[in-house]
């Protein structure tokens, strides 16, 4: 991917297409690593046995069931996005582009699904899934089980609300991205801390944009199972568009009146130098997070729980530094029009923090379903240095 980058820079390629082939820059040598040298195709977790391939035969009625469910799931989606306005809108992002790309892969996606299906199912130990009951549901078949239908949906709506949101804003940071002369940005400490922070943006958005894209058994990063829970979509929900409560004149936005650190620093070098360096820093640590999943990037689902890169620190990584960013980029308890704003601001700060949390806790409910996230959730609030730290200043309080 960072050599992608250099050679769209050098050449000036700044444009959509050259957005995607980073996404596939980022997203070909993990798949490569991930079977053969993590060879993750063996994990049990998959689901697939290897050893035993059934004839064709014996799973065709499967696999047409299957694939019944899978059309009539993907029908479904299309016309959510055919009916739904904003999909079209370019107020809340670049989603016309996500429909382009969507469009153009869709045929391939649909003759592609028949010799996948038909060449998994034979592999896997259990082919009877959510999209196949799906499918049996509206075949009239016997033996469906609801629950799986139900996890399917929740599953297929993360992956098309999400990856159409990634899709619309990968284009933009890389433009900014490639556009920008690096050595124009050694000059200024606030222009180079805004250099780095959009390297920084790039690179979360094509781990993102790769692990929504690369949900596959064969790959054991499918979707476990997606958040059954109300109050988990509500979190997540309102903090993308056309939901977002932060954004500009929504009831949680924090910005009238303020002006960012530039302005409140400007004039002292060193403090914006070190404050641009905390500023990458806090980015940095967003970006790993993303990073840490590798091809399991994803909101609102289970795809295997993380405990390594900055997970072995915290639970939420990324809310922690994101919502420490914006104190510290904002300054809402500073305003130019006066002291209600910044008292406004630093409120409606605490309540975007607020929701962050929220968001956090219904995750861990999801998650905790699963033993494995209960034991790291127990080790981390012995172990991680950032609980631990939380717990001091408790305590002292």
């Amino acid at each position: 991917m960072v050599a992608w980058l250099v050679v769209a820079h050098r050449l000036g390629l700044d444009g959509p297409y050259a957005a995607l082939v980073n996404v596939a820059a980022c997203a070909l040598p993990m798949v490569l690593w991930s079977l053969l040298v993590d060879k993750v195709h063996r994990n049990p977790s998959t689901g697939i046995d290897w050893s035993s391939a059934r004839p064709w035969r014996e799973t065709l009625d499967v696999s047409v069931t299957k694939l019944t469910g899978l059309w009539l799931t993907w029908g479904g989606i299309a016309a959510i996005y055919a009916l739904g306005r904003f999909w079209w809108d370019t107020r809340y992002a670049n989603y016309p582009f996500a429909m382009w790309c969507f469009e153009i892969v869709a045929p391939a996606l649909f003759l592609l699904s028949i010799p996948y299906v038909l060449w998994l199912d034979r592999r896997l130990v259990e082919p009877r899934d959510g999209a196949w009951s799906l499918g049996a549901w509206l075949m009239g078949i016997d033996g469906i089980d609801r629950e799986a239908i139900y996890n399917h949906l929740r599953s297929w709506a993360v992956k098309a609300f999400f990856l159409a949101f990634m899709l619309s804003i990968v284009p933009p940071g890389f433009g900014d991205f490639v556009r920008t002369d690096p050595r124009s940005a050694l000059r200024d400490p606030v222009a180079l801390a805004g250099y780095c922070i959009t390297f920084m943006f790039v690179i979360d958005v094509a781990f993102a944009t790769a692990g929504y894209i690369l949900t596959f058994r064969p790959l054991d990063s499918h979707i476990r199972t997606a958040n059954p829970y109300a109050a988990g979509w509500a979190a997540a929900l309102i903090c993308y568009p056309p939901f977002l409560l932060m954004g500009d004149g929504g009831p949680l936005d924090y910005h009238p009146g303020t002006a960012d650190w530039t302005v409140w620093l400007g004039g002292h070098t060193w403090l914006l130098a070190g404050m641009g360096a905390v500023l990458v820093a806090l980015t940095g640590i967003y970006a790993w997070a993303t990073i840490a999943f590798g091809i399991r990037f994803s909101n609102l689902t289970h795809r295997g729980i993380l405990t390594h890169g900055p997970y072995a620190w915290s639970r939420h990584p990324a809310y922690l530094s994101k919502n420490l960013f914006w104190w510290l980029s904002t300054m809402p308890f500073l305003a130019t029009t006066g002291w209600q704003d910044a008292v406004r601001n630093t409120a409606v700060m605490a309540c975007v923090s607020g929701v962050y949390y929220w968001r956090a806790r219904t995750e861990e409910r999801h998650l905790g379903l699963d033993p494995a996230y209960r034991d790291y959730s127990g080790w981390m609030a012995r172990n991680g240095a950032v609980p631990r730290a939380f717990a001091r200043v408790l305590r002292r309080r």
